[in-house]
């Protein structure tokens, strides 16, 4: 079993990738799939060659067609097997909501690269997208400034949030049936359902599933305009449950329940209900988002 970062990375997203396929359907060929998750050709192969044992894709000579979609246990588990700039803006909002930082200190780009084992030029991609939004502040010689995460800053963020995410809830709801969106929102359901049940001891899991179902509900047609301040908006609420501990289980109990009714207003084919569910789960996490920065400030 191969155990290499790079090769994990791709498999997940490579299943990503055929998750929004439908079984029989034959795949691009090995420089476009490379291409697509930006890996070499040897690295695909190796993906590829783990994706036939797995029964998932049958390979014949140049020829790959998909016997089946991907289910959980077929993702390579791990906090770093996203893309690269996933990667980064997880280790910055960790470090950044951690006691290594506080309000007006002053950070230097090439120690973080250091510290995150990343190159300089994915931490100043980083921390330029999160000073588009007022979170840092850029001055000389490579060093920036931390302005930190307001409560003031948290709302206004998540009135766009609000806004944006009613929209897309209108635009999934549009979908066709056999769109694949539906067949990963059944997935996603399972999940949920699997993680309920042992919610007593996998409670601290939820925000990587908080995460991958507001991206499904964003992703299915994404603005322009919004794609970079939904990156922002990702990494911070993904990152707020790990700033207050209190309540912690309950709180995602609760969230998981509210995902379930979400998911089941979006099936129920009610835009109205979907509406619905979708204002009662975001009035919920912004009480919960806030309290927690309130908390993390004290």
């Amino acid at each position: 079993m191969k155990t290499n970062t790079l090769y994990k990375r791709t498999l997940n997203q490579c299943l990503d990738v055929l998750a929004r396929k439908s079984p029989g359907s034959k795949l691009a060929s090995e420089p476009v799939l490379a291409a697509e998750l930006g890996v070499s050709r040897t690295t695909l192969r190796a993906v590829l060659a783990e994706l036939s044992t797995s029964g998932i894709v049958a390979l014949d000579g140049r020829s790959k067609v998909l016997l089946r979609l991907p289910c959980a246990k077929d993702y390579q588990a791990g906090t770093d097997l996203g893309p690269l700039a996933e990667i980064v803006e997880r280790k910055f909002m960790t470090w950044m909501v951690g006691p290594d930082c506080s309000p007006g200190q002053s950070i230097n780009a090439l120690d973080l690269a250091r510290q995150f084992g990343v190159s300089t030029s994915a931490i100043r991609e980083c921390l330029n997208t999160f000073s588009h939004f007022g979170l840092l502040e850029r001055q000389s010689s490579g060093r920036w400034k931390a302005l930190g995460l307001t409560v003031d800053f948290v709302a206004e963020l998540f009135d766009m949030r609000e806004f944006m995410e009613i929209r897309a809830v209108e635009r999934f709801m549009a979908l066709p049936p056999d769109h694949a969106a539906w067949r990963t929102l059944a997935f996603l359901e399972q999940e949920h359902r699997e993680m309920l049940a042992e919610i007593s001891w996998r409670y601290r899991d939820f925000s990587d599933l908080d995460h991958r179902f507001h991206k499904l509900v964003h992703g299915v047609a994404p603005n322009r305009f919004f794609i970079n301040i939904q990156g922002v908006m990702s990494v911070i609420f993904h990152y707020h449950y790990q700033w207050s501990k209190k309540d912690e289980r309950q709180r995602n109990h609760v969230a998981v329940e509210e995902h379930l009714a979400y998911i089941a207003a979006l099936q129920s084919g009610d835009l109205k209900q979907a509406r619905h569910a979708c204002a009662e789960h975001l009035k919920t996490a912004r009480s919960t988002l806030l309290s927690s920065i309130e908390i993390a400030s004290d």
